[in-house]
């Protein structure tokens, strides 16, 4: 299918500032999209409140507007700029939740402005936690037990009473003034019976959940406003934040599924009902740490072929019936380690954080194919530029290598902020390694955070040292929260002959991950006997499980230099591999290297 001619010119809605749970990642997107609609000859109108991104760059867009991204402000740029259509999909929840407020209030239908990407009716069945339940019962998809706690109904009759006092007031001001002034002398009234009413509805779903619970706001960015409650009196308190936080003041208060293995598919369609799976994305931490603070690798590396295919197969199955008609989304899955059991979590209708991972771990570009799709194209016209067009868009990038993500934490910024990591998103930012093997990526990845790690290095673990009792209790301590470090003081504690199962018990880590980390730590104790082989083909081993010159040194006793010397020496040097989307079936003119 060609490209749309009914439209002429595009208004793109950028992320606005950058802060915890929405950064950089929607500017690399943004920037894409952009240059996407521009090759294809349409005027880009973006809007943007940060100017401190590529995206706002004078050259990129035709009109770029610096301003709050809030109805008022994108209601006088449509109408002083006219744009033909919306695309709200590559501002994150910002773009999402700005482009909903609009058509809610006519705005786009007044101007004649179409939604392109995502429609509006598709973005509330996806955002909307109540909506959303629905339409997976209708497809059959298994979900956690939940209840709701939506206080909109008692918020909107608070409206109405306000709206009709100044109506009975009429122009006189000094009617109007009184009111007002009775108004807010009353006001501690309504909070008080809006937070009773919120209470009852939190006890109606505790009685379906039960503890521990989930809350989870609706249409929040990062998990904000959300948490997990072991008590009633935490329930209350964060589901209570919840409903301040959500702007339709609601949440969805679910059954744990603490400790279940938790996966995300990222998924392209366009206007032909044509479905691939860009990536499938695995988090090393179990459900009960935002997939924001989560180290996660790519592709998914326990799941069975059977469990892929069928996790594959819902996450189209959500898409398609959520509504989303072009561009790439996302879709979390928890599986129970114990019997398979298999929930949707919730599915994100527009680009989001684990897009631009998926984008530059396959090197399959998400937001400049979505953008294209938003206007038209169809997967199968596009092509695959990173084969200089041997493939079209419609075939699934095939990787032959392990992405690793680890998030950044700057707890050191936040005093008294307390490091431990929730449903609520508090990294700061993330670093990628690629690596022939999970080893080797993740310990490339230790290294990139740039704290001082030359890999998967010891630390130390409080209480370690008394008796034998007080280190059970201790390594029991350390590993039973999830903190930035934790994954270092689950290898410290397998150091120390803490077995496989027990770590796992404690912290719900998959086996396969801890036996990887298991293998790293033999070789660290083969060099720490041995020292360093003399042979290239064992020294290779090393350095294909990711070990630096600097952890070498540390483990053997040199300096790194002569660490360095003795691998010239053997002949063991870096070697550049390809990223190609297709393992190296096709040729890649573009790919780019690791």
């Amino acid at each position: 299918m060609p490209k749309r001619t009914d439209i002429s010119s595009i208004l793109v809605i950028g992320a606005g500032p950058i802060i915890i749970g929405q950064a950089c990642e929607f500017d690399y997107s943004g920037s894409q999209a952009i240059k996407a609609l521009k090759e294809e000859g349409y005027r880009v109108i973006l809007v943007n409140s940060n100017p401190a991104t590529i995206m706002t760059d004078p050259g990129l867009a035709d009109a770029t507007y610096i301003e709050p991204i809030v109805p008022e402000a994108l209601k006088k740029i449509i109408k002083e700029e006219k744009p033909d259509a919306l695309l709200p999909t590559m501002g994150g929840q910002t773009g999402l939740n700005a482009a909903l407020t609009l058509q809610r209030d006519g705005v786009l239908e007044k101007y004649g402005v179409r939604m392109i990407g995502a429609k509006a009716e598709a973005i509330d069945k996806a955002e909307d936690r109540e909506l959303f339940r629905q339409a997976m019962e209708k497809i059959g998809l298994d979900l956690p037990r939940s209840a709701f706690v939506n206080t909109s109904e008692l918020k909107a009759r608070f409206r109405k009473e306000y709206e009709e006092g100044l109506k009975a007031a009429g122009g006189d001001p000094d009617a109007r003034a009184r009111f007002e002034a009775e108004w807010l002398e009353h006001e501690w009234e309504r909070r008080e019976e809006h937070r009773l009413e919120a209470m009852r509805q939190i006890f109606a779903a505790y009685k379906v959940t039960g503890l521990p619970a989930i809350v989870r706001p609706s249409f929040t960015l990062g998990g904000t406003g959300g948490g997990i409650a072991y008590t009633l009196e935490e329930l209350y308190d964060i589901a209570l934040g919840g409903v301040d936080a959500s702007p339709t003041s609601e949440v969805l208060i679910e059954e744990s599924v603490l400790g279940w293995k938790e996966y995300e598919m990222e998924v392209v369609r366009d206007v032909d009902d044509n479905c691939i799976i860009v990536c499938s994305i695995e988090n090393v931490d179990p459900m009960g740490v935002h997939t924001g603070d989560s180290i996660t690798v790519a592709p998914a590396l326990t799941l069975t072929d059977r469990e892929y295919q069928r996790m594959r197969n819902a996450a189209i199955a959500v898409l398609r019936e959520i509504g989303v008609e072009t561009g790439g989304s996302n879709v979390q899955f928890a599986v129970n380690p114990q019997d398979g059991r298999m929930v949707v979590i919730e599915m994100n209708p527009r680009v989001s954080r684990s897009s631009a991972l998926a984008s530059k771990a396959t090197g399959f570009p998400i937001a400049r194919v979505a953008a294209k799709l938003a206007v038209g194209y169809t997967l199968n016209e596009l092509k695959n530029e990173i084969t200089g067009g041997a493939t079209p868009a419609s075939f699934e990038p095939t990787i032959d290598y392990v992405v690793t993500k680890i998030p950044r934490f700057a707890f050191e910024k936040f005093p008294g902020a307390e490091p431990v990591l929730t449903t609520a998103m508090k990294s700061v930012g993330e670093v990628m390694a690629i690596g022939r093997n999970f080893a080797e990526s993740l310990q490339k990845a230790l290294r990139g955070l740039e704290t001082g790690l030359d890999g998967l290095d010891e630390v130390a673990i409080d209480g370690i040292g008394e008796s034998a009792d007080a280190e059970r209790d201790a390594v029991r301590a350390a590993l039973s929260v999830p903190t930035p470090d934790r994954l270092l003081k689950i290898a410290q504690a397998l150091r120390m002959g803490v077995a496989v199962d027990v770590v796992r018990d404690i912290t719900g880590y998959d086996p396969w991950f801890l036996r990887q980390l298991l293998a790293i730590i033999g070789m660290e104790n083969r060099v720490k006997a041995h020292g360093l082989p003399e042979d290239a083909a064992n020294f290779r081993r090393l350095k294909a499980m990711g070990f630096s010159d600097a952890r070498l040194a540390k483990m053997s006793g040199k300096t790194e230099q002569a660490v360095r010397a003795l691998r010239h020496r053997l002949g063991v040097r870096p070697v550049f591999k390809r990223i190609d989307t297709c393992a190296a079936e096709f040729a890649s003119p573009t790919a780019y290297m690791y």
